[in-house]
């Protein structure tokens, strides 16, 4: 019995990740943000619903640098936690 394999003419052809896929921080641009929501995790036996706001300024700082693709933070669940638009005076004399 052969266990010998035989692809034959097939080729690997690379493809970019699937969505969810991004580069690692090779040079630490978010070291800071990630160790700052590990701690917090860390002293909230690791509940991460009281770490929304570090987790949200950790993607943050992913998104600026290019270390992952850019969403709307409402899209990644931090509706709640975004600014709320800036109602102009409507009452003017």
């Amino acid at each position: 019995m052969s266990t010998a394999m035989n692809f034959g003419n097939k080729s690997f052809r690379p493809r970019p990740p699937d969505k969810g896929a991004f580069p690692l921080d090779h040079f630490g641009e978010c070291k800071t943000f990630k160790e700052t929501y590990m701690r917090c995790l860390k002293n909230n036996h690791f509940d991460n619903s009281e770490c929304r706001i570090e987790s949200k300024e950790y993607l943050e700082c992913r998104m600026d640098r290019q270390l992952m693709t850019k969403e709307p933070l409402e899209k990644l669940g931090f509706k709640d936690l975004m600014d709320e638009p800036k109602e102009e005076n409507k009452s003017k004399s």
